[in-house]
Formats: C-alpha cells, sequence, structure tokens
C-alpha cells in the first residue's frame, strides 16, 4: 500500500518557508530545508521538483486568492462609477482592504516582497503597479464615457503616482509593522493619496 506522504510534504513546507524567510530565496540552502524537514535532499526532490517550486507552493494560492479579490473589487467599483460618478472611487479605503488581506498572510507577503529574489515573483511589485494601473486608467475612461470631465494628464507622471502609492502600501511588510500600526497607517495612505487623486481627476 502506498505510504501517505502528506506529512512529510507538510514539514518540507514549513521547513522551507522558515529557510526562506530568514535567508530569502537566493540564499536558501536544499540541506537546511532538508535537516528542518528530518529527511535528505534526494528526499525533497521526490515532492518538489525545485527550490523555485517550493517558493511558488508558498505563495502562488495566496496571490491568486488576492487577484481574484481585487477583479472582483475593482468591478464593484466599475460599476459604482457607471451609477454614481466619480464620488464611487473615492468610497472604498482600498489601502486598509488591502492591508487587511496581505496582514492575513503576511508570511507570505513577507516572502513576496522581502525575499523572492531570483524567482519568476521578484517583479511582484511591478505586476501589481501594472494592474492598478489598468484599472485605474478603465475608471477614468468610465467617467470619460459618463460625460465627466476628468482633465487630460501626463501618462508617464500617472505611471509613477501609481507606482508610489502600491509601494506605500508594500512599505509595513518590509519595516515588520504589527497589524495595528499597518492598518492605521493603511488609513493614512488613503487620506494623502485620495487628495491628489481627486484633483487629478478634476474633483478639488
Amino acid at each position: 500500500m502506498p505510504r501517505d506522504k502528506t506529512e512529510s510534504r507538510e514539514r518540507i513546507v514549513a521547513a522551507a518557508k522558515e529557510e526562506f524567510l530568514n535567508c530569502g530565496f537566493e540564499n536558501a540552502s536544499m540541506r537546511r530545508i532538508a535537516a528542518g524537514a528530518g529527511m535528505t535532499v534526494s528526499g525533497l526532490y521526490k515532492h518538489f521538483p525545485s527550490k523555485e517550486d517550493m517558493f511558488a507552493h508558498l505563495v502562488q494560492p495566496i496571490l491568486d486568492s488576492f487577484y481574484e479579490l481585487y477583479r472582483r473589487k475593482e468591478q464593484e467599483e466599475h460599476d459604482a462609477i457607471a451609477e454614481i460618478g466619480a464620488a464611487a472611487a473615492f468610497l472604498n479605503e482600498d489601502a486598509v482592504f488591502a492591508m487587511e488581506f496581505v496582514y492575513d498572510h503576511f508570511d507570505e507577503f513577507k516572502l513576496l516582497v522581502c525575499c523572492s529574489k531570483g524567482t519568476r515573483y521578484e517583479d511582484y511589485a511591478h505586476k501589481l503597479t501594472e494592474m492598478e494601473e489598468e484599472s485605474s486608467l478603465k475608471h477614468i475612461e468610465a467617467l470619460r464615457m459618463r460625460g465627466d470631465c476628468v482633465p487630460d494628464f501626463d501618462r508617464r507622471e500617472f505611471h509613477l503616482l501609481v507606482s508610489s502609492n502600491v509601494e506605500a502600501v508594500l512599505q509595513p511588510i518590509r519595516h515588520d509593522f504589527d497589524r495595528e500600526a499597518a492598518l492605521h497607517y493603511a488609513k493614512t495612505i488613503n487620506t494623502f493619496f485620495s487628495k491628489g487623486w481627486k484633483w487629478l481627476c478634476g474633483m478639488e
């Protein structure tokens, strides 16, 4: 009868997470992961083809959940804009919403933001910026379709502003804020950036 590999896999995942958090992906040692899991290095490869597959196993499910949630919130905001206009873009505390999700899965986001160099996830912040820029431009176009006057703006400046907004949300992870401090900071981000976005959209 085949041996249940679930327990071994769980030990590997726990040891891999600890190693990646402590050392980052590039400096993580398969030998130390194997020792932490109580098996040989060759035993690791029976569960994961590579070190990066281990890393992906830790972060990809959370990323998928975040992207799904992001798209759902994006659609809700888009529908609200179509109904009531520009005010809908500022009804939700987006930074607080994002920060709550991050701190529900803090270790995984710590891996993404601080430990992913050398993996396909190291441009994670850039991907988030692209998503946020695409979403914001879609909302602006929806406002213009309604007949609302949104002034023209320099797309390069717009990209840099979105990048700054995304980076602001990621900073508490890099600085190991506790949840309470991070959520307080998220409210500050909302207040700080919403004034600028309102001005850019001709609402101030």
